[in-house]
């Protein structure tokens, strides 16, 4: 886009590379590559992490979560300065964890786990569902951020699979997309009704795992990294009362 001889004389390849380099396609590409065709990618060009901490296991990044959701329920939190990792960020991000969140205004998955912005990359909707536009954002994450984690949070009270159980047990019908939101949210509790004793804490539940299942079942992209030891997919139901988050087994 400019006049200037030294501008010119950039090759086109170097252009496209340095395009691709800046946008992270190159990663994404590479990982497509790898799923589609089943070889190895093609390694992005290495450049310095913002947060060279972040750079996890799967094991670890569940441990680092754990971790710091036992200090927000003992009160313990740390002090984040986000001031001294601004011009860091401001280059990129590297996230050690992913996670799929109810939209409840109580949940706020970096206060529960601890974290300062650059550490999650958090997608919310109401009962923590996966859609194409959820599909799209984790699978983002973990082709061209490549966290480690996806964590799929739901919590105890949870309004989207209550409306989901009164649409099962009393026909109830909600206004706009609403209906649609609870009715994605009925496989979870159909699968639990009859063989719970508290409905709605089996249905959040199975909900979760649902969710950890269409993750799997419904992305190449997920499921190779998932299979190649790159990711781990986990899920855990965060209680209200004590802010403890407790893995699902």
């Amino acid at each position: 886009m400019c006049d200037s001889k030294t501008c010119m004389e950039v090759t086109g390849a170097s252009t496209r590379r340095l395009f691709l380099h800046k946008t992270g396609a190159v990663a994404f590409a590479a990982a497509i590559g790898s799923v589609m065709f089943g070889h190895p990618a093609v390694a992005a060009e290495v450049t310095a992490l913002p947060k060279p901490q972040n750079k996890l296991s799967p094991d670890d990044a569940v441990r680092h979560m754990m971790d710091g959701n036992g200090r927000y329920v003992s009160g313990g939190t740390r002090r984040h300065d986000f001031a001294s990792e601004r011009e860091a960020l401001n280059h990129g991000q590297n996230p050690y964890a992913a996670v799929l969140s109810c939209s409840d205004s109580r949940i706020a998955p970096e206060y529960a786990f601890d974290s300062t912005r650059g550490d999650l990359f958090v997608v919310r909707v109401a009962g923590n569902l996966v859609n194409d536009d959820v599909m799209g954002s984790l699978e983002y994450a973990v082709a061209v951020l490549n966290v480690p984690v996806i964590f799929v949070l739901g919590h105890d009270k949870c309004g989207a699979v209550d409306a989901a159980i009164n649409v099962s047990t009393k026909g109830t019908t909600y206004p706009g997309k609403i209906q649609s939101l609870t009715t994605k949210i009925l496989p979870a509790v159909n699968k639990v009704k009859g063989k719970a004793v508290n409905l709605l804490d089996a249905a959040i539940a199975q909900n979760v795992r649902d969710s950890m299942v269409n993750l799997r079942e419904q992305s190449a992209i997920i499921q190779e990294a998932e299979k190649s030891g790159r990711l781990r997919i986990v899920g855990g139901v965060y209680r209200l009362r004590t802010g403890a988050v407790e893995l699902l087994g």
